[in-house]
């Protein structure tokens, strides 16, 4: 497989398993960019741009990013606080009055960004087509009775979040969340991602499928636990509820599906678009603007929710918004926030080392949160740190 792009010196070891992931993982098409301290130093694609075709990827091929797309939402809520514009400490429904119903009264807008919100599920799922239409959607999680008292315990709200930031993002701004993201994070930062797809940009953004993983490499096979592979079996289970909240799953390659504005799923991005979107978060970077300032980056990685996870049935880390460093979810280093996207995508800052990471690919796999071709690309940066 031939490898597009460069490295700066030391970051060998990132090309280096960026090639070993097409030879020995069964990649198709990916890319990876690297910043630190603000600067670029890995921009590498290779493969192909569909991950059904034979069109190669090329500089600014974009995907689908899946749950990578919760830590965009999350800086965008995350910016309001810092404006002054939002308190996470006050209950949703000062801003959001429908959403005191059945129970909720008390939830707070922090619990919304740590995934303690009670309502990763939907009694009625909605439909791709209901589920794209914003006020539907705020209507649904606004009438839905939490599973659990809000505040006291954490579980995954894989779909939901798009219509609880969503719609917190629009009542305090008066915006689509689309448009404000637009407006105040990519195009500040000079960063290549979309929530909504613009007709314009169709043609760079390649088909998305899921792959298989290769049986064994290395002798060794990997099996999810009996407890987890349970609980996506069970149909009844918070965890396929969760997952389900969107019935029958979307066709991801629809330009429709694209053009909706779905902050916990369907945001659109570059490797770059996403590595310099999370240096943005902890530092200056290159030609682009700094969106938070030291305080609220510490506050997006203040550990919020830790233990087992009501949804993913793992151990599970949230700051405000963002993953945390964890067995369930490996990172940089202790110190590291991001998100992955179930099966591929995954960014994150770290601020101790400077370093943002951003990765995309248009080959799913089964994994949700630590993805074996990201895994060996964020270990290949720890070398290339040593």
């Amino acid at each position: 497989m031939d490898v597009n792009g460069t490295v700066a010196e030391g970051f060998e070891p990132v090309r280096e398993a960026f090639a070993a992931n097409f030879a020995l993982l069964g990649e198709r098409g990916a890319a990876v960019a690297v910043y630190r301290e603000g600067h670029k130093v890995v921009d590498l694609w290779a493969g192909t741009r569909d991950v059904d075709g034979a069109a190669c990827w090329e500089p600014g091929t974009a995907q689908v990013v899946r749950s990578a797309t919760k830590g965009v939402a999350a800086a965008a809520l995350l910016l309001l606080h810092q404006r002054g514009e939002l308190d996470l400490d006050a209950p949703v429904g000062a801003y959001w009055p429908a959403y005191k119903a059945a129970g909720k009264e008390h939830t707070l807008v922090r619990h919304l960004l740590a995934h303690r919100a009670g309502v990763p599920v939907l009694d009625r799922p909605l439909t791709p087509a209901e589920a794209a239409d914003p006020d539907l959607g705020a209507a649904a999680v606004a009438a839905q009775a939490p599973v659990w008292e809000p505040g006291t315990d954490h579980g995954y709200h894989a779909q939901t979040y798009s219509w609880l930031t969503g719609e917190l993002i629009r009542r305090v701004t008066g915006r689509p969340v689309g448009e404000w993201i637009a407006d105040e994070i990519a195009g500040p930062v000079g960063a290549e991602l979309w929530l909504g797809l613009p007709e314009s940009e169709h043609a760079r953004v390649g088909r998305v499928g899921p792959v298989e993983a290769p049986e064994a490499v290395g002798g060794l096979k990997t099996r999810p636990k009996r407890a987890v592979a349970g609980a996506y079996a069970d149909p009844d289970s918070l965890t396929r509820r969760a997952f389900a909240a969107i019935t029958p799953l979307p066709d991801e390659n629809d330009p429709a599906y694209r053009a909706a504005a779905l902050p916990a799923s369907n945001g659109i991005a570059t490797a770059d678009g996403l590595a310099r979107f999370y240096a943005s978060l902890i530092g200056e970077v290159d030609g682009g603007a700094r969106l938070f300032t030291p305080e609220t980056a510490e506050l997006a990685r203040a550990e919020q929710s830790a233990g087992p996870d009501r949804v993913l049935v793992v151990g599970t880390r949230f700051g405000l918004g963002y993953m945390l460093h964890g067995a369930a979810s490996p990172l940089l280093s202790p110190g590291s926030f991001g998100h992955p996207g179930r099966g591929g995508a995954l960014a994150f800052a770290d601020p101790e080392t400077g370093i943002a990471f951003g990765y995309v690919t248009n080959g799913f796999r089964k994994s949700v949160t630590a993805d074996p071709r990201a895994q060996a690309l964020v270990r290949a940066v720890r070398t290339a740190l040593a």
